[in-house]
């Protein structure tokens, strides 16, 4: 997902890799990489998470267990639901004291991306809580 949303962005901004590349200070290899998912930005070793700031530290998530298939799909599916809710014509759910027609393109993808962050990382804390030690 964040090598999608890199190359859409730099496409947006009518950016070469090479260009963007040097503006990261990395090579067009390493970009591509990003770009096509075979690798995570490492960043002084810290996670994309921290970097975005949706956690406080910089190790806060790396003890947590990995999803599994189902619980993505759990996940994607709690997400749709939710913003189901928020677009609904019954005016029960808002963000902001918005519902998502009145929110722009990027304002209702600003929110899904932090829905789908928060249900991720309360998935994983839960397993982390629930899972017995001897099975983890």
């Amino acid at each position: 997902m964040l090598g999608q949303k890199l190359a859409e962005l730099r496409k947006k901004k009518g950016l070469s890799q090479y260009e963007m590349a040097e503006r990261l200070g990395v090579s067009r290899g390493k970009l591509a990489n990003y770009e096509q998912g075979s690798r995570q930005p490492d960043f002084f070793d810290v996670s994309t998470d921290y970097l975005l700031g949706r956690v406080e530290t910089s190790k806060a998530d790396n003890n947590l267990p990995e999803l599994t298939a189902k619980e993505e799909r759990d996940i994607a599916k709690d997400l749709e639901n939710m913003l189901n809710a928020l677009d609904s014509k019954d005016g029960y759910a808002a963000f902001d004291g918005r519902d998502m027609q009145d929110m722009d393109e990027e304002d209702r993808e600003l929110l899904k991306a932090s829905l789908e962050n928060s249900l991720r990382l309360a998935k994983r804390m839960a397993m982390q809580k629930f899972t017995p030690k001897k099975y983890r």
